[in-house]
């Protein structure tokens, strides 16, 4: 997606050769209109697999999900990454480290909004070492959903995640694929 692309090249903002700060747009300030071409794409990409949930994991998918949503015309589900008072009663839950903090979550789903009627496509961010899509991923096998796949916002490609899991065969779209990067030399991408 070369508009995102474009963003990145322009607002991104390199910290050693593993952290990409995309915070001025993507998660933590949010470019509303970048989104809806996102939820757009995302809805190109996975038109024909019948998404009737979208599922993500708290903070930063949110925004984007809810987005993506709006074009798939179905709910968002985030998986929370700690036990509320509001969430009562049955849950699935998995263990995500993550790369961003340095830590290992707990995440949880309330069993109601997540079974086996549901048709679910994945959103997230970031794609780097792929716990928190692993996690993901089973949650909605423990719900006994379908997966549609995975819609990625950026990938670090030089990183494992998304390589092992499509080598697992899971159908992971990623709208910017990093090929390399530095504080020196930017962001280097894949080519479509």
């Amino acid at each position: 997606m070369e508009l995102l692309k474009e963003r990145i090249r322009k607002d991104g903002v390199v910290r050693g050769t593993d952290v990409l700060k995309v915070d001025s747009f993507l998660n933590h300030q949010m470019d509303i209109a970048l989104f809806e071409e996102i939820g757009r794409e995302f809805r190109r990409l996975f038109a024909d697999c019948g998404v009737n949930k979208i599922l993500t994991i708290e903070a930063s998918g949110i925004g984007i999900a809810c987005i993506t949503a709006q074009f798939f015309h179905c709910p968002v589900v985030f998986a929370k990454k700690s036990q509320t008072k509001n969430i009562a009663g049955a849950v699935y839950t998995t263990k995500v480290e993550s790369f961003t903090h340095g830590k290992v979550y707990d995440v949880i789903v309330a069993k109601q909004f997540l079974g086996p009627e549901d048709k679910v496509l994945i959103i997230d961010d970031f794609l780097a070492n792929g716990a928190a899509l692993e996690g993901l991923i089973d949650l909605v096998h423990q719900a006994g959903a379908q997966l549609a796949g995975a819609g990625i916002v950026v990938e670090k490609a030089f990183q494992p995640g998304g390589a092992r899991l499509r080598a697992q065969g899971v159908r992971v779209e990623s709208l910017a694929k990093i090929k390399s990067m530095s504080e020196k030399t930017g962001v280097e991408f894949e080519e479509d």
